[in-house]
């Protein structure tokens, strides 16, 4: 069989933050909060689900600049790999810092940063939008002359880095903090206190924020998140809060340099007011939220089973119809859009089962196209309509603990 064995990084990366659990729970530390574990977590199938569909674009792009526009013929070697890997760390780096100081950039990188823990968990905390744009920077490495297989295969390694960094439960380790980025290094870049902003972009060598000014080590109790805590568990809400309020910026600056000054200028250029005025417009945020042992239940076995449909897409993918790709993906999606809204006890998740119902339908109807599917399908759809009010009050009932009719 033809198997994507790149999906074993599923349950691997999920055992280490168990172990990390463990290890912070052995010590009496806690590092991990039910919430913000299932955001982070819930950002990073996103993520890992959409870059089946970009992976092969982001390779394609590589071979066509490879291609055409090599200045050199570089081949394999020993010194050639090393190379590649500072090459791709320095780019790294300054994509990094762009992202942090160039409005548009940030609005793709802000997901990264809004978590209020520090943990393995928070490193999948990253989004197919950060995906192209550091595609972007590292179209550079195929014009220098390495070929795309190489190039590829240092990104898998370069990536791989960063998950163990994000970690409260290692210290300082020695003469590595002068040449690594460790788990000290990157918990200075992930607060927020004043000393520690825009500090540390490095991902694997700290030297390039020692050779450009950015260092600062860790010193005193880093306090993680946003400067501005975003305080939403909504999947949707943290995907796109940011654009949002640099639209809403753009819109309400007068004349088109001070609009190009928000859009390509530093963040701090977004207009202040702009996320709560957006949060009372589209956020609707419940201020009554009792969290309950059968909601944390509901949202972890739909997490489960999120991550268990995910690796085997992932594994079996190249066996999987386009039509039921999609298909997945919607559901999958669709359940993570659902876990956000449940933690936020939202009224309309209710509604959100009908969508998810009707995908489901739509992939059995292709796996098995008979009429008597659409009648079955159709006859329980007209009976949930009919009996909508009661399966309402039985659902949060079910999910809340109580009814919030």
């Amino acid at each position: 069989m033809h198997l994507n064995y790149l999906a074993l990084a599923v349950p691997l990366f999920l055992t280490f933050m168990g172990l990390e659990y463990l290890v912070a729970q052995k010590k009496g530390k806690r590092y991990f909060k039910f919430n913000d574990t299932v955001a982070n977590i819930s950002v990073g199938i996103a993520e890992r689900l959409l870059d089946t569909f970009t992976v092969g674009l982001f390779y394609f792009v590589y071979d066509y600049l490879y291609r055409r526009y090599a200045l050199f013929d570089i081949k394999a070697s020993v010194l050639l790999w090393v190379a590649l890997l500072v090459c791709t760390d320095f780019i790294w780096y300054w994509y990094h810092r762009l992202a942090h100081e160039v409005t548009v950039l940030w609005c793709a990188h802000v997901v990264h940063h809004q978590s209020e823990e520090f943990n393995y968990t928070v490193s999948a905390r990253i989004t197919v939008f950060q995906a192209f744009i550091r595609t972007g920077f590292w179209a550079i490495l195929p014009v220098i002359g390495f070929p795309p297989a190489m190039i590829t295969s240092m990104l898998l390694v370069h990536g791989l880095y960063p998950f163990f960094i994000h970690t409260r439960t290692i210290g300082k380790l020695g003469i590595l903090e002068y040449i690594l980025v460790t788990p000290s290094h990157h918990r200075v870049h992930h607060a927020s206190n004043p000393k520690y902003l825009d500090k540390n972009y490095g991902d694997v060598f700290i030297i390039w924020d020692k050779l450009f000014g950015t260092f600062q080590k860790e010193e005193e109790e880093p306090v993680y998140g946003l400067t501005k805590p975003l305080e939403s568990n909504s999947f949707l809400w943290q995907h796109f809060h940011f654009i949002l309020e640099m639209l809403y910026s753009v819109r309400a600056a007068r004349g088109w340099r001070n609009r190009l000054r928000v859009i390509f200028g530093k963040p701090d250029n977004v207009d202040p007011a702009a996320r709560t005025v957006l949060e009372e417009n589209f956020l609707l945020r419940n201020r009554s939220i009792t969290e309950t042992p059968k909601l944390n239940n509901y949202v972890v076995w739909q997490m489960a089973t999120t991550l268990t449909l995910l690796f085997v897409f992932l594994l079996l993918e190249y066996y999987a119809p386009v039509f039921i790709q999609v298909c997945v993906t919607l559901l999958i999606l669709l359940t993570l859009i659902n876990c956000g809204a449940i933690l936020e006890q939202k009224r309309w998740v209710f509604y959100l089962e009908y969508a998810r119902y009707a995908v489901l339908c739509f992939a059995l109807f292709y796996c098995w196209p008979h009429p008597s599917l659409v009648t079955l399908a159709g006859l329980v759809l007209a009976t949930a309509i009919y009996y909508q009010s009661r399966l309402r009050e039985e659902y949060y009932r079910l999910v809340y603990g109580y009814t919030r009719t």
